[in-house]
């Protein structure tokens, strides 16, 4: 029998990015003389693209010059601040723990690789995942494509997508995998049915059994 999976989405799912990804947003949108928006506003942009958070904020196309001078300004904020103003959600690194007892872990998510690898290094996570899968700087990757590079690296596998955005469901389910949404992240739990999500978590400790109901009803 093949072996098995659990395919993490990174923001809202193990760490609360909430106020260094927005406090970001809004210095790299004030260094280009731009207004700030209060930070609740900006919370929705955390899952997808960064081009297309700033391209949607903008009004403009995510190939825009002045997109990409708010990325870059972005992306140095974010370089010098993430890991100070990041946490882990509370029951994660149990969970994690127990979790990995019995599957292999990867991480598949939309922030460029290189900040999630330093993330996950600097919150002490990055030992519990096999692989981690992210795009290139600039990169046009979807979490469809994302996810497809974690699976590539973990090999044939029976897996789990676990997510709290509707992207994470859409991509589980082009895989035909389940998808497991998390309540204490940025999507609401009806947007994460609507999208697939074959069962919605509340508390990290409820993972264990989601996962086992999942990885039961795919043999």
């Amino acid at each position: 029998m093949l072996g098995t999976s659990i395919v993490f989405d990174f923001d809202g799912v193990l760490i609360d990015s909430r106020f260094a990804v927005s406090h970001c947003m809004n210095r790299a949108l004030a260094a280009n003389g731009l207004p700030e928006r209060p930070a609740e506003e900006l919370y929705r942009y955390i899952g997808p693209p960064t081009s297309t958070a700033f391209a949607d904020l903008l009004g403009d196309s995510p190939d825009a010059p002045r997109v990409a001078d708010v990325i870059r300004s972005y992306r140095e904020c974010y370089g010098r601040t993430a890991l100070a103003n990041t946490r882990v959600f509370d029951g994660i690194p149990e969970a994690l723990e127990r979790l990995a007892a019995e599957h292999r872990l990867a991480v598949a998510t939309s922030k460029p690789l290189p900040f999630a690898e330093e993330l996950l290094r600097g919150l002490g996570l990055r030992d519990r995942f096999a692989t981690v899968a992210g795009p290139a700087f600039d990169a046009a990757d979807d979490k469809t494509a994302t996810l497809a590079a974690a699976l590539a690296a973990l090999g044939p596998t029976r897996a789990v997508m676990i997510g709290d955005t509707t992207f994470d469901m859409v991509a589980a389910v082009a895989h035909g995998m389940p998808g497991i949404g998390v309540a204490w992240g940025i999507g609401a739990a009806a947007d994460l049915e609507a999208a697939g999500a074959s069962r919605i978590v509340a508390r990290p400790d409820e993972l264990d059994g989601a996962v086992a109901d999942a990885l039961a009803s795919v043999g």
